[in-house]
This record gives structure tokens, sequence and C-alpha cells, in this order.
């Protein structure tokens, strides 16, 4: 899978072993950025993995930032994108099955293995595809072409 993880100031440790982490596991990674803890702008980062997607470059893309509700908002800006801030293994599972999310959004806080965790399952995890949720998408998407 091609994967595109980009992170602010307070994520660049928890990516750089992210990174290695996923391509063991066979992903082709691409690194949008920052690799530096001088403080920069989230948002920057977060709109740069949606183009990507959006671009076709990417399939997933992973937020790492303080909280991860920063990177989330503005992810959630972009077109096409439906992030997903996530804590927890139950969230990942479900952020994919019934919101079919192609960005998570990870806190710095989070332990790097708990980090992984949530990863294995977000990744491996498809949409249901039930009429439910693809009902429910279909409503967010034309209030967005709507306004």
């Amino acid at each position: 899978m091609n994967i595109g993880i980009a992170t602010d100031h307070r994520g660049v440790k928890q990516k750089q072993k992210l990174i290695k982490y996923l391509e063991k596991k066979g992903h082709t990674i691409y690194n949008y950025g920052t690799d530096s803890e001088d403080s920069v702008d989230y948002p920057d980062y977060a709109f740069k993995i949606g183009e990507k997607i959006n671009e076709g470059e990417i399939e997933i893309g992973i937020l790492i930032c303080g909280t991860g509700v920063g990177m989330c908002i503005a992810s959630n800006k972009v077109k096409n994108i439906r992030c997903a801030k996530v804590d927890n293994l139950l969230e990942a599972k479900l952020s994919r099955t019934h919101n079919n999310a192609n960005v998570i959004t990870l806190s710095s806080y989070m332990s790097l293995m708990r980090m992984k965790d949530i990863l294995d399952v977000f990744l491996k995890t498809s949409f249901s595809g039930d009429e439910r949720h693809v009902r429910r998408l279909t409503k967010i998407d034309d209030y967005l072409n709507e306004y």
C-alpha cells in the first residue's frame, strides 16, 4: 500500500520510527515532512497529505501532531478526505468500516507501541460498504458540494 505520513514538529521522532516499521511490513511510505523539531504550522502538512491522496500518489495518510486534533480539523477541510482522530483500536476499526476514513491522525503523546497497534488495525481494515454507511457518507459529500 502507498501511504503518506506527515507530522508537525511534535511528531518527528515517532514518524521516523513508524516509517521503518511500516516499510518492514511491505508498505511504500512517502514522507511529507516535517523532519525538524523546529516549530511549523500543522495545516501545511495536513493539506499536503490530502492533496497527495487526491492526486493518487498515496491511498492512505497518517498525520501526527501534539493532540492530533489540529491535524484532523485541517485535513477534513480538503475535498474527498475523511480523517479520523484515533485513540484506540475500536476507533481505528470503526473509522474504516463505518466512515471509510482515508487519513488517520494520532497524538504525539501516545506511546509508539500503541501507535503501531492502531495503525495495524487501521491499515488492515476495509470499508464495509453497507448501505447505511454509504448513505451517510453520501449525505456528507452532498452537503459539502452544496455549500
